[in-house]
């Protein structure tokens, strides 16, 4: 079995303009993929080691590559709201986040838009696995948004 390389990339960018479009982000891809990193790297720190292996199986290998970067096996954040959890997708994104995610409302948009992008690559019993791991505020996001 050969890599094609090229056709991860092509992939990658056509979802990325897709994820750019749903978050009303004009063509601004670069802001589009380091919220995507952030709202990625926030949950698999919530979620246990053995959901996010579950859920990057059925992930894309771009998909998977964004997910991974930097994973590192420390102890699991907790995360009791989801205000709480725009602040941990905050620290993840650095100095760009002020501009990248302004209000928490704004951030929260993000979020349910990253979960029904996402929701074309993960099953229903996945996503009613992960929900089960997150704080009531973003099961109500999933539950609401994405399952029905």
């Amino acid at each position: 079995m050969s890599l094609n390389f090229n056709q991860f990339a092509v992939d990658a960018n056509k979802f990325l303009k897709i994820y750019t479009k749903e978050l009303n982000l004009g063509n601004d891809t670069e802001q589009a993929g380091r919220i995507l990193s952030s709202i990625l790297h926030g949950l698999r720190e919530v979620i246990s080691t053995e959901e996010s292996l579950q859920l990057i199986a059925q992930f894309p290998m771009f998909l998977k590559a964004v997910y991974v970067n930097g994973w590192s096996s420390r102890k699991k954040k907790k995360v009791k709201s989801m205000t709480e959890f725009i602040d941990l997708i905050r620290v993840f994104d650095g100095k760009t986040s002020i501009h990248d995610f302004g209000s928490d409302a704004k951030a929260e948009n993000y979020i349910k838009s990253t979960f029904m992008v996402l929701r074309k690559y993960i099953s229903l019993g996945e996503l009613e696995d992960i929900r089960t791991e997150l704080p009531k505020d973003l099961k109500f996001i999933i539950y609401q948004n994405i399952m029905f």
